[in-house]
């Protein structure tokens, strides 16, 4: 939408804003801070993507606000399936990871600007205002993330395997090695060398870690 379509929009109807996030006490306070900013309103809130998508397959918003991690999905995946259903709908990522990689693949995936859960209300009406004028729009901290590359942010992650990833998703599903291993028709000790030659592949200290970036950086 262009800037004039957007103004017509603000003019006609309060901005109808989308929350998803799996901390209910975020959706409270969001819920507060957006009512007492005039032209906007909450029309729903969830706490698990897929029954946003759900959501939009009746009704529709202006914007949603995204965390980017949730129980059920993805939420880089989850920005992506939004745009294709209702490319119309400003997606902005709204969370408390601040990796620059993962924040640059929200964008790639549809987003119109990220931001940190620290922000003020003041911060988060001049974002709003910004995403519904076209921009893609930062928080302050985000700006200077975006601005100053890590060595990490600059080496490219190596691939997984397909068979890595079949592996490591069922981990990611909480299955245990023996499961894994009759699913996948292979032995427990094949199944924990995969799982030992990732986490050096990544130098993750753990599986739990190892699961957090992959997801992080949309592997599986």
């Amino acid at each position: 939408m262009n800037y004039t379509s957007n103004l017509n929009m603000m003019a006609e109807h309060n901005i109808r804003v989308a929350l998803i996030d799996d901390h209910q006490i975020i959706l409270e306070g969001l819920q507060r801070l957006l009512a007492n900013m005039r032209g906007y309103e909450v029309t729903a809130s969830f706490t698990n993507g897929l029954d946003f998508l759900d959501f939009l397959q009746t009704s529709t918003v202006d914007i949603a606000l995204l965390d980017v991690t949730l129980p059920d999905v993805n939420g880089i995946e989850l920005c992506a399936q939004v745009k294709r259903k209702a490319p119309d709908t400003i997606v902005i990522g709204l969370s408390n990871h601040s990796e620059r990689s993962l924040i640059l693949q929200l964008l790639q995936n549809g987003a119109s600007g990220y931001l940190l859960k620290n922000i003020d209300a003041r911060e988060l009406k001049a974002s709003l205002k910004e995403a519904l004028n076209g921009q893609i729009t930062f928080s302050r901290e985000v700006k200077e993330i975006i601005a100053r590359p890590s060595l990490s942010d600059l080496k490219q992650l190596p691939k997984l395997t397909q068979r890595e990833k079949e592996i490591l998703q069922l981990i990611a599903s909480g299955e245990t090695t023996v499961s894994i291993a009759g699913k996948l028709y292979l032995s427990p000790l094949t199944v924990e060398t995969h799982r030992k030659r990732m986490m050096n592949k990544y130098a993750a200290k753990n599986t739990a870690s190892l699961i957090k970036l992959a997801l992080e950086n949309n592997l599986i």
